[in-house]
């Protein structure tokens, strides 16, 4: 009787846009609290797999693993694959940001729901790939300090059934907003949103990593974690990309509005202009003469 290999594969997205007002935190506290945590998730067991990748207002770029292998020098007692990891990852993000600086046009608003997307394309390539009896736990980490971007909002929702429909949990950390779109994303994967807490700084960045996401869904039924948010589900409308309460929606490609549009600035669909609401006439209250 064949038993099946349980794989754990977490795949984590680092916000590294230098239009972050935590940026220099990002890249120093951030970065290294990353690779510890990744170091972490690979010695619980040989079985778990690890995936890098950083985004930006440009794009998103895999870091960990690459398909060229570059050979590096490898410490004195330390493993050969952490030795690899950290190197390679801190490798590519030099390589990131000194591209970055040379570009003029930068944006403050990270391109996260393309690297949600890159993310899940892996899922499904190693989905794939796996051997017979071999089954595969996926769950992807933000790690982000940019705010939160309506225009994403049909990429992010998108994005969000889909995981949910392959089973990828989804967890977000940020380091410095409320995101409502991806406290949307988390509650209908089952994952975890945290906010840290900015008392110190990033200083204590990895003590959450460990102690929030890096133990696996089955085990954080058993242990005590900050409490959920409060989830808030408004859609953004396509025309101002804020969230409403009420609003239009197309029939054809489900774009919304906060106010009538004649055409559907998404897929040009004409409408008629709504009809005036009819209003009631009030009755007119009888008076009764009374007769002494």
């Amino acid at each position: 009787m064949s038993l099946e290999i349980d794989k754990s594969l977490l795949i984590i997205i680092l916000d590294v846009n230098p239009m972050q007002k935590l940026v220099k935190q990002v890249l120093t506290h951030g970065l290294d609290s990353t690779i510890v945590f990744a170091n972490a998730h690979l010695m619980q067991t040989s079985n778990n797999q690890l995936a890098i990748m950083a985004c930006h207002s440009q794009g998103a770029k895999f870091l960990y693993p690459l398909e060229k292998i570059t050979d590096v020098r490898q410490f004195d007692g330390q493993y050969e694959k952490f030795t690899q990891l950290e190197c390679t990852v801190r490798q590519q993000i030099h390589k990131i940001i000194s591209d970055l600086a040379t570009k003029k046009s930068c944006s403050d608003e990270s391109l996260i729901s393309g690297a949600l997307t890159m993310a899940l394309s892996y899922v499904a390539r190693q989905e794939r790939e796996k051997f017979a009896g071999e089954k595969l736990h996926a769950r992807i980490l933000v790690i982000t300090a940019s705010h939160d971007s309506a225009t994403q909002y049909m990429n992010y929702m998108n994005v969000f059934f889909t995981a949910q429909k392959m089973g990828v949990m989804l967890d977000v950390c940020s380091l410095d907003h409320e995101l409502t779109l991806l406290q949307q994303g988390c509650d209908l994967t089952g994952g975890t949103f945290l906010k840290i807490p900015q008392q110190n700084g990033l200083a204590g960045l990895l003590q959450y990593l460990l102690w929030v996401f890096l133990p696996d869904p089955i085990v954080r039924s058993k242990l005590v974690l900050p409490p959920p948010v409060k989830v808030d589900y408004r859609a953004a409308c396509f025309c101002h990309q804020e969230l409403v309460d009420t609003g239009f929606v197309c029939s054809v490609c489900l774009s919304i509005f906060c106010k009538f549009s004649p055409i559907c600035t998404t897929c040009h669909t004409v409408f008629k202009n709504p009809a005036p609401i009819p209003m009631k006439i009030k009755k007119k209250k009888k008076t009764v003469d009374l007769v002494h």
